[in-house]
């Protein structure tokens, strides 16, 4: 039986996390309400809460006529082709490092984390020289390049945790049955470390997925323009239009927010078993 004071605590819990919650949701709220208004209701009482009129002109005009949709299918492309080549060379090379060469797995991955260190705004220049050499500038492809070399090592840092928790004696096991290392890689390491490789690509394709500044300088290309540069660009003219802005902060917030409610016990589960060595 849960006594007086327990319910009473439990009832303060729960109020408190709710204010927390209201608290963490109004500025997507506001936004949302923000981006149904009219370019009057915006101008003549910014503070007002609901609108008075609920419209959708300010999405159509972020799609129809500045062609944000383009920036965003630029930003899946891009994040989702650089999810998808860091997790095929990490994946190899984390297991690589864990089965052939254990003893320089830990010096190996502090050397990769070490690259961390250093803010991304001291390697702008010399990529942009070498996108330039190599006649990238303003291409999907050299993006996707610079992506990968901070996601690679941040992805092998990551996945290295995981296949130590993978036992020696199944894979041992595996090839007395008859199967190569290829076949025991694929077939029975991966599905064991599959939690661990969903949440290893969800974050690197949000860390693709937000990145500003290597977009910014290697991209001149309106129609190759990632989705935070183009967010950024609608803050360029002398009179910034908030009805845009709030529309296409929306088309750009809502489905991430929704996508990582469905995808959130997936991330904790892989990290939690990550973590279990």
């Amino acid at each position: 039986m849960i006594n007086r004071k327990e319910k009473i605590g439990n009832g303060l819990c729960h109020i408190y996390l709710i204010i927390l919650s209201a608290i963490a949701c109004f500025p997507l709220v506001w936004i949302l309400l923000c981006s149904v208004k009219s370019s009057g209701d915006l101008t003549a009482n910014p503070t007002k809460f609901l609108p008075e009129k609920f419209t959708l002109e300010n999405f159509s005009h972020v799609i129809n006529d500045l062609h944000f949709a383009g920036n965003i299918g630029n930003s899946v492309i891009i994040a989702l082709f650089t999810t998808l080549i860091a997790i095929v060379i990490s994946s190899m090379a984390a297991y690589g490092i864990v089965r052939f060469f254990p003893k320089m797995g830990a010096l190996m991955s502090k050397v990769l984390v070490a690259t961390y260190m250093f803010p991304p705004i001291l390697l702008a220049i010399p990529y942009s020289l070498v996108m330039a050499k190599a006649g990238l500038m303003n291409t999907r492809i050299g993006l996707i390049i610079v992506y990968l070399s901070f996601s690679v090592p941040y992805a092998v840092w990551m996945l290295v945790g995981f296949f130590k928790t993978v036992p020696l004696g199944i894979e041992e096991a595996a090839r007395v049955d008859g199967a190569n290392k290829f076949q025991t890689f694929t077939k029975i390491v991966l599905p064991l470390v599959m939690p661990g490789i969903v949440a290893t690509a969800i974050y690197t394709f949000i860390n693709a997925w937000n990145e500003f500044l290597y977009s910014l300088i290697l991209i001149n290309s309106t129609d190759k323009m990632t989705v935070s540069v183009a967010l950024k660009s609608l803050q360029g003219s002398e009179i910034l239009n908030w009805g845009d802005m709030m529309a296409a902060s929306a088309l750009v917030v809502v489905p991430s927010v929704i996508f990582f409610m469905f995808i959130q016990n997936k991330i904790a589960g892989g990290m939690t078993d990550g973590a279990v060595k």
